[in-house]
């Protein structure tokens, strides 16, 4: 399974937090890193994000369909992460569009096997594979990219 962890992009501050948009930096920086991906992704792959304003204007920038899961919200666990996910057992490519601190968490989790407060920075994501080698599984980071890279 590949699991890509995208931090939405910037957003305007306010209240609700759930109704929070993008500011004209995060649409770009969301399009740049957009544009990274559709270049490397398989064909099948899929997308599911926070259900909040933020994150889905953040997948919209891929411009395919995607599916929003309130297991993805600002506060999830690490644990509510990888079951919506199917990790690691779905074969085909996910794409998680959330929030930190929990996506931190769960690339800390995953790569280094105990909790631990990583963070990405708004609008970057960490693209992780698993894979299993001399019957032990383990995680292989692929990518870490920032859009301030791009």
């Amino acid at each position: 399974m590949e699991l890509i962890l995208w931090r939405h992009a910037e957003a305007e501050d306010g209240v609700p937090d759930s109704q929070r948009r993008l500011t004209t930096r995060g649409k770009k920086h969301a399009a740049r890193v957009a544009e990274w991906l559709l270049q490397r992704l398989p064909a099948k792959f899929s997308v599911i994000a926070s259900p909040t304003e933020r994150t889905r204007q953040t997948a919209q920038a891929l411009g395919v369909s995607f599916k929003t899961s309130d297991h993805l919200g600002p506060g999830a666990s690490v644990e509510s992460v990888l079951r919506a996910v199917d990790w690691p057992d779905r074969e085909r490519t996910v794409i998680v569009v959330g929030h930190q601190p929990t996506l931190g968490r769960v690339a800390a989790f995953l790569v280094s096997g105990a909790p631990a407060d990583w963070t990405l920075k708004k609008g970057a994501l960490w693209w992780l594979t698993n894979r299993v080698r001399n019957d032990e599984a383990q995680v292989v980071v692929q990518a870490v990219i920032s859009p301030d890279l791009l």
